[in-house]
């Protein structure tokens, strides 16, 4: 075995996909899964929203393609699979970071906006999930980092339905992970906290006296994290580095 870390986390030869990589926490995964030398498929809702993501990782030097799609829609998880699969040759890693998050205390949530997080927060993963892992499977080798939530634990009474639809993505990589344990296939969720991205744009320009108040209570660094901390969690659990480790979480949270 070669203990240096450039062995551990080398992704040569590695093909990913990372979903919802047009910005934030997928965009940086998808550059930090290229820096490390695989070949990564950037998806994004529409045709031109991941270019940037794509360009970022060419003009550094790696290798990177864009892919798109609508998760919201029945069975386009299992066509990217499908389309990765005809582009690469293959699938190694599958990053599941794409997310549908609405505020809204049970009370008030619509039936749409249930609907909309069901459909792709777990029923793209469910898709997904039914074309990667057979294929994973069969060459003898496959990563699964599932983008979750630490609402996925503990959850606010704003995010009920984003938080029950991540607590039972997890629940399904780990059954997964159980099945696929001896087939050289790893699931496993690596689970933010408050990350500082566009997402929280708007609460940031019309409050900013109330989202620093509550930055500094989300955690004992009492901080916001960053898009790029999350990239090392990513790598690692994208790599031989973690090969004895599936159906785990792995919280970057700042304390929590």
């Amino acid at each position: 075995m070669n203990y240096a870390p450039n062995a551990l986390f080398d992704l040569s030869g590695r093909t990913a996909l990372v979903t919802g990589a047009s910005r934030g926490i997928g965009a940086a995964i998808a550059q930090g899964l290229a820096a490390a030398g695989a070949h990564v498929f950037a998806h994004g809702q529409t045709e031109r929203s991941a270019a940037a993501t794509v360009t970022a990782i060419t003009e550094a030097g790696g290798s990177a393609e864009a892919i798109f799609g609508d998760l919201a829609e029945r069975s386009m998880g299992s066509a990217l699979i499908r389309s990765c699969e005809a582009r690469a040759g293959k699938l190694d890693i599958l990053v599941i970071n794409a997310s549908a998050q609405i505020n809204a205390p049970l009370d008030q949530l619509t039936d749409a906006d249930l609907s909309f997080q069901i459909d792709v927060n777990l029923r793209a993963t469910v898709d997904m999930l039914r074309g990667a892992l057979p294929l994973m499977a069969a060459q003898g080798w496959g990563r699964v980092v599932n983008i979750g939530s630490i609402n996925q634990s503990g959850p606010k009474p704003v995010v009920t339905a984003y938080a029950a639809t991540k607590a039972a993505q997890h629940n399904l990589v780990q059954s997964q992970a159980r099945e696929y344990a001896q087939t050289g296939v790893t699931l496993n969720t690596l689970s933010p906290g408050l990350i500082d991205t566009d997402r929280n744009a708007d609460r940031k320009a019309t409050d900013p006296e109330g989202w620093q108040a509550y930055v500094a209570q989300a955690n004992w660094m009492g901080r916001a994290g960053t898009a790029d901390e999350m990239v090392g969690a990513a790598v690692f659990l994208a790599s031989d580095a973690s090969r004895f480790m599936t159906g785990e979480v792995l919280t970057l949270s700042g304390g929590y």
